[in-house]
């Protein structure tokens, strides 16, 4: 079993920098691959960014490649999520999930989820 909790969320001014932070419980978190995903009001929710167990291979939704960073430290049960240049329309709830794969992409089934943490960009 995993339990998530995310934390670092706030408001920030687009254009600006946010980091968001989950921690893991459970001694097999580093045989887990993790993602990131958000759900904005009035949308479904969607993915963001993943990694895989060991760190090596990272995967992002299109809308925030080259802005987002995915990373994840083994050693403290932690992944991060380093979002750059915020837009508006990157507000939204922001959820961290574990899926018990190599791999962590969109199609990934993931098998434990946090309850999110709030990011606002205001214009």
């Amino acid at each position: 079993q995993v339990q998530l909790v995310e934390s670092g969320g706030g408001s920030v001014q687009a254009g600006g920098s946010l980091s968001v932070s989950c921690a893991a419980s459970g001694r097999t978190f580093s045989s887990y691959a993790m993602g990131w995903f958000r759900q904005a009001p009035g949308k479904e929710r969607e993915f963001v960014a993943g990694i895989s167990w060991g760190g090596y291979r990272t995967y992002y939704a299109d809308s925030v490649k080259g802005r987002f960073t995915i990373s994840r430290d083994n050693a403290k049960n932690m992944v991060y999520l380093q979002m750059n240049s915020l837009k508006p329309e990157d507000t939204a709830v922001y959820y961290c999930a574990a899926a018990a794969s190599t791999y962590a992409t969109a199609a990934t089934p993931y098998d434990y989820w946090g309850r999110g943490t709030q990011v606002i960009v205001s214009s």
